[in-house]
């Protein structure tokens, strides 16, 4: 199947689906009106004397009132399928004005593929790129129609632009690490995908597709009254019993469309496509790390990088660097970037930075004195040294809310600051009975296991963690904590560790919700509606033995309840004590009371803004806040929460990095591929995960030593705290 042969038999396959999917609804109005039929037979028999009798009058009554009851019923569906607002894909309005390269770079693409041209043209976070329908009632009246046939020059094919055309939205990271005549390549196919979209058939089927799934989602959402739950039961049942019968047609016609495009695209660029394709992949996984490993630790101190798409291009560039395999990625920096295809790249960078963080972090929709940009010259000293010491500080308050001494073993007489030495002492200790952690109301030498269990029931209770240790502390003159008091880690009087030169209003870290769940980013399902248009990066779409299940698959079984068969699901409390049962006791009291402290400052700083209402956007750019529900931030949160371990770790590396750079004349840095990192004459140290590992799990801190004493860190030295 090639040439126009395979456009032709490609988007007639499609259009025989969309007819099925079509016929399916006029099966679904033929039994709404199959009762209303019978009622006008009974009611013209009876007027004619034909159908006369007592039982023939019952059975009219029944049956016209049967009858109204499905039309109204009918009707009600019909009307929530038809007004309901399908779900839109958040995303950066590009305004004409605000990129006149690009627009015409794709209205020549259009008119190369002989297909109406977009009606409008927008970027997201994502590395995809796809077309969309925004024509509903519900997204506002469509773009006015402009045309532009002078910009084909003269004698040259006048491009067709449709009102009702959908929107074109392209992956930010495609502008800034692709160059124009690769974007051009891989936006061929997405393009291709307005024609088969102009049919009527096929734009009827896709609308029916749309509202069926908005109308299941407008069901699914919670009511309080029985009235309203009953009819949203009923219309969530019509819903998915119509999606089930639409499935199979829908998807084969979505493949038929695809296959029709891709058919299309051939006559344009099609070798340069296939190396563009190369950068799709690469540009998937530099922006995946960018996100994970730069991005998320400033957005959780407050702060968001204003430049992620800049970003993406230095961690390409330094991947290159890195691994041979991706020589010559670089070389390609010569030519020109699509971002010259904007007027001012930076506006976008920044109106498309800013919507990364809300969907990945649930940020504020407006910069504030908690949440505000920065750049990534200021990224070392404003997100990684203050993390750095943000969580060390958290680390020494806990230490305190457990009655740890703040004097190291060996310390000169006065010196009471935070020290690492605490942190260590108090892990690595030869006896363990002696400090094996106690719970109020258990045994004194209860196994580390119950101890986890009793620290972590207590956290998932929603409660103060009790995980103190019960056996006094050695000096007889430190006070005793407090473990029966379930306020002792927030009401225990904090010393001052804050340096007094240091600033006073530092942000407040996260808005994230650590206990969301959370999804990788990449799931292009999550971020746009099912059933968009054919895009290059979308091979699934054009895979015959892909299954695509429409709009979610209604059909999934839910186990039953006291289906013992069925596992049952762990709880956070289990999930903790298994992922604290290879570690010693007290660093498993220390892991829980630093969980519970950083899910309190959250929860603390949650209502600062992470509800904020959406600003208007811009004429420029800004995000389309008025086409999607920002309600449920974030969208698609980027990792699942952190285990107790994983906190307690995060923690101590913390302080062993600050100890390095108040001891030892250690700087922070930014590694574009690994995040925050931790120079020593301007050479990157080595991984530490190994040594606090081992300081963690088993108590042992010789690793950690050694390293510190090889370069010259100095454990016992207090450090300067946020």
């Amino acid at each position: 199947m090639t040439g126009i042969g395979g456009v032709e038999m490609g988007a007639q396959a499609a259009r025989s689906r969309a007819l099925a999917v079509l016929r399916v609804r006029s099966r679904a109005l033929a039994v709404a009106l199959l009762p209303a039929a019978a009622a006008v037979i009974l009611l013209v028999g009876g007027s004619t004397g034909h159908l006369a009798g007592g039982g023939w009058d019952v059975l009219r009554w029944v049956v016209s009132v049967l009858a109204l009851c499905v039309l109204l019923a009918a009707a009600g569906v019909a009307l929530v399928v038809a007004r309901s607002r399908p779900a839109v894909t958040p995303t950066v309005t590009v305004a004409e004005e605000s990129a006149p390269d690009l627009y015409r770079m794709v209205r020549d693409l259009a008119d190369r593929l002989d297909v109406p041209a977009p009606s409008a043209i927008a970027l997201t976070p994502d590395c995809d790129s796809w077309l969309e329908d925004r024509t509903h009632p519900a997204h506002g009246p469509p773009p006015a129609e402009k045309h532009h046939d002078d910009l084909a020059g003269p004698g040259g094919p006048a491009h067709r632009r449709s009102a009702t055309a959908p929107v074109l939205v392209i992956g930010s990271p495609f502008l800034w690490w692709m160059r124009v005549g690769e974007l051009r390549a891989v936006l061929a196919p997405v393009v291709a995908g307005t024609g088969p979209s102009a049919h009527p058939d096929i734009a009827a089927a896709r609308r029916f597709i749309r509202g069926l799934d908005a109308a299941v989602a407008v069901a699914s959402a919670g009511r309080r009254d029985p009235l309203s739950r009953v009819a949203c039961a009923g219309l969530g049942w019509a819903s998915r019993l119509l999606l089930r019968s639409c499935r199979g047609h829908a998807a084969e016609m979505e493949r038929g469309v695809a296959a029709a495009a891709a058919e299309r695209a051939q006559a344009v660029d099609y070798g340069l496509r296939i190396v563009a394709q190369e950068q799709v992949g690469l540009a998937y996984a530099g922006w995946d790390r960018l996100l994970t490993r730069v991005a998320l630790p400033a957005w959780r101190m407050g702060r968001w990088p204003s430049r992620l798409d800049v970003g993406v291009v230095a961690a390409l560039t330094e991947l290159s660097r890195r691994d041979r395999l991706a020589e010559g990625f670089a070389s390609r920096l010569g030519e020109r970037p699509a971002c010259d295809l904007l007027e001012e790249p930076g506006v976008m960078d920044e109106a498309v930075s800013l919507l990364a963080a809300r969907l990945f972090h649930g940020g504020p929709a407006e910069t504030g004195a908690d949440w505000s940009p920065v750049g990534w010259e200021e990224y070392p000293e404003e997100v990684v040294d203050r993390t750095w010491r943000t969580d060390a500080a958290r680390l020494h308050r806990v230490l305190d809310a457990l009655g740890v001494r703040r004097a190291a073993e060996g310390a000169a007489p006065g010196t009471d600051g935070p020290t690492l030495a605490r942190v260590l002492d108090h892990l690595a200790t030869p006896d363990a009975a002696s400090t094996t952690p106690r719970v109020a109301g258990t045994d004194a030498h209860a196994t580390g296991s119950d101890a986890h269990a009793a620290a972590t029931d207590a956290h998932a209770a929603g409660t103060e963690t009790e995980n103190g240790p019960a056996t006094p502390p050695t000096d007889p003159d430190a006070p005793q904590p407090a473990y029966d008091d379930p306020d002792a880690l927030t009401d225990t009087p904090q010393p001052a560790y804050d340096d007094p030169a240091a600033p006073t209003d530092a942000p407040q870290p996260a808005y994230d919700d650590p206990d969301a769940p959370r999804r990788p980013f990449g799931d292009s399902d999550a971020s746009r509606p099912s059933y968009g248009e054919p895009g290059a990066s979308l091979p699934p779409v054009g895979d015959p033995d892909t299954p695509h299940p429409p709009y979610g698959d209604p059909d999934t079984p839910h186990p039953p309840y006291g289906d013992h068969a069925t596992p049952a699901p762990t709880t956070p409390a289990e999930d903790d004590e298994d992922d604290l049962a290879d570690t010693t006791a007290r660093g498993a009291a220390l892991a829980a009371g630093l969980t519970a402290q950083l899910a309190r400052e959250e929860a603390e700083a949650r209502p600062a803004g992470a509800h904020a209402l959406s600003s208007a956007p811009g004429p420029a750019a800004g995000p389309d806040a008025a086409l999607w529900d920002d309600r449920a931030l974030p969208l698609l949160p980027l990792q699942p929460p952190r285990t107790p371990r994983e906190i307690l770790t995060a923690h101590i590396t913390a302080m062993v990095c600050c100890a390095a750079m108040d001891t030892a004349g250690a700087a922070p840095a930014l590694d574009w591929l690994d995040g925050p990192s931790l120079l020593f004459d301007g050479a990157r140290t080595a991984d530490l995960a190994p040594s606090v590992l081992s300081l963690v799990e088993s108590g042992d801190p010789g690793p950690l030593r050694a390293w510190m004493t090889e370069l010259g860190i100095r454990p016992e030295k207090p450090v300067r705290l946020v």
